[in-house]
């Protein structure tokens, strides 16, 4: 996660001075000088994303007891929590942009996407059985295939030459097709589930740069869900949870 918020920190650096060292540069010729002012435009994009949990265990989960019915899974009497933590992994994400010219530095813009990955909860578990005590991991596989619908607005530098900054913020709702939510229990394994619906607050740096015939962009975004989005269902791997939501970096190549 710190290499995630370095690199996001540093993008936006670049944002920032790169158009100071671009100025000092001698002017070249524009390639498609006039495509900024069209009304709107489209393409699309390719990206690889890293998905996360950001979980907040239940105040005291340590001293929490689990029966054996609750714990059954790790044939236990009874069972304590040790520690639960987040494991990200890398997904990819394919969709389609909209852009809406309001200005001469605003867009908007709207990219619906569907986007793959999967995120891991470890557990560690203190489990008790016949009066001899054990530490047991366990990883629970959480997948996702979200339709993303992205409303954006997009903040421009100045063009210099083929050169342009952007900073872009805005909501994103998506739709998980992967949601287990409203299964019924699996008595043969017990699946965390997730709810189907979230909002994200997204932000996001990056570049464009402009070519004979296309214009090329690279952006990278953080999106932070709002909701809470564990379903809850009476057992060892949800009831030391008070609260799980998401949050997804993503790098971004755009064709428009």
């Amino acid at each position: 996660m710190k290499l995630v918020k370095i690199f996001f920190f540093a993008v936006l650096s670049l944002v920032v001075l790169s158009p100071v060292q671009i100025t000092a540069q001698s002017r070249k010729v524009e390639n498609m000088p006039t495509y900024d002012y069209a009304k709107y435009h489209f393409g699309f994009i390719l990206a690889a994303n890293q998905m996360f949990f950001r979980l907040r265990p239940i105040e005291g989960y340590h001293f929490k007891q689990f029966d054996a019915l609750q714990a059954n899974e790790i044939n236990a009497d009874s069972a304590y929590i040790y520690s639960i933590e987040s494991e990200p992994t890398t997904g990819f994400t394919v969709g389609i942009v909209g852009n809406l010219r309001l200005g001469d530095y605003f867009d908007l813009r709207f990219v619906p996407s569907l986007a793959f990955g999967e995120r891991y909860l470890n557990y560690r578990f203190l489990r008790y059985q016949d009066g001899a005590d054990t530490l047991v991991d366990v990883k629970k596989v959480v997948p996702s295939t979200f339709v993303e619908m992205p409303l954006h607005i997009k903040y421009k530098s100045q063009r210099l030459n083929n050169f342009r900054a952007y900073v872009l913020s805005g909501f994103n709702y998506r739709i998980d097709l992967a949601s287990q939510a409203k299964r019924s229990k699996d008595q043969g394994e017990i699946q965390v589930k997730i709810n189907r619906n979230d909002i994200y607050w997204e932000i996001g740096v990056g570049f464009d740069f402009y070519f004979e015939w296309f214009k090329f962009g690279t952006e990278a975004k953080m999106s932070y869900g709002i909701l809470d989005m564990l379903k809850r269902e009476d057992n060892i791997y949800t009831d030391g949870i008070d609260r799980l939501s998401s949050k997804i970096f993503q790098i971004s190549l755009t064709f428009e």
